[in-house]
């Protein structure tokens, strides 16, 4: 119905009608209000102008009923407004548990995407119709923005801090990707597409390239290259806590504070071991600011997070 209006992209998501009908209930209310007021105040000042310089105006009898209706109207329209956003909000931030994971990493001027089975896209993001996604996303530098117009959906990415995204689409094709902050002076190139294909095709895509490594098997080659399980085993002798089961519980800190080992509590433990320290380890961990790309700790992190349903090797 919008293709021709570029205001309005394709509606190619789970997300996009309904988005279009809050928007367009927003404007729709707006625009009533605007000319109902001007409509009044220009009616009101011509049919009680003062024509004469001696006229008194008669005094008005104040009404309880009407002070009453224009104060709980208005109330419940924004109430309306308010409970439809925050609805649409809420669904917006809690992907399904079934969704397919992704990783993002936004780079002065590019989008580089990996595949949970290894395959790496650089500012191309395919994914299967009718099946949740899920993107966790990070920038190497400065703040960018992950826009996909005809899905409604956007989320700034910002350097040290995850942030996630999800979406379904709903009909193949190719869409328009682009970062939504200026980022700086080739801000304007940092675009890209995301291709949305029918199941059978989509596999039959992720077959077409080798892949070598899925995401954990490279998290677990990076785990081991860099030693990590020369400390974190489950002997006696260990020097740093046991990884096996614990992504997403908590733990206890030297300090006494408890904290839930997720993405950002394990990225932190990476490239600064000394800011959080669990009890009953010392601070001996080296970082690995700048030896390990934001790509690699995208790794470590599937790894990890794997450890949960495999036997730690």
């Amino acid at each position: 119905m919008w293709t021709g209006i570029p205001l309005f992209p394709e509606q190619a998501s789970t997300f996009a009608r309904e988005v279009d009908l809050l928007y367009l209930f927003l404007v729709g209310v707006s625009g009533f209000f605007t000319v109902a007021i001007f409509t009044l105040v220009f009616y009101f000042a011509v049919r009680y102008r003062r024509r004469h310089a001696d006229e008194i105006p008669p005094a008005v009898a104040e009404s309880a009923t009407l002070e009453i209706a224009w104060s709980v109207i208005p109330l419940g329209i924004t109430m309306v407004m308010f409970g439809w956003g925050a609805k649409l909000y809420f669904e917006m931030r809690k992907p399904p548990s079934e969704a397919l994971q992704m990783w993002v990493v936004g780079k002065q001027w590019m989008w580089k995407i990996q595949h949970p089975e290894g395959k790496r896209e650089i500012n191309e993001l395919h994914v299967p119709v009718g099946r949740p996604v899920r993107l966790q996303m990070i920038s190497e530098d400065v703040i960018h923005s992950f826009y996909i117009p005809a899905f409604r959906i956007k989320q700034d990415v910002l350097p040290g801090r995850y942030s996630e995204l999800w979406f379904e689409a709903t009909r193949p094709g190719e869409y328009h990707l682009f970062c939504a902050e200026y980022c700086g002076t080739k801000h304007s190139g940092m675009i890209g597409k995301v291709v949305v294909m029918e199941a059978a095709a989509y596999e039959q895509w992720l077959m077409g390239t080798p892949t070598g490594e899925t995401m954990e098997q490279a998290g677990e080659r990076l785990f081991v290259q860099n030693n990590c399980n020369t400390c974190h085993h489950d002997r006696a002798d260990a020097r740093g806590p046991v990884l096996q089961g614990a992504f997403g519980k908590p733990v206890r800190l030297e300090s006494g504070q408890t904290v839930v080992v997720d993405e950002a509590y394990v990225r932190e433990s990476i490239l600064n071991p000394a800011g959080k320290v669990v009890a009953g380890y010392r601070p001996v961990m080296p970082t690995y600011q700048g030896q390990i790309s934001e790509e690699g700790v995208l790794q470590l992190l599937a790894y990890i997070r794997s450890l949960r349903e495999r036997p730690q090797k």
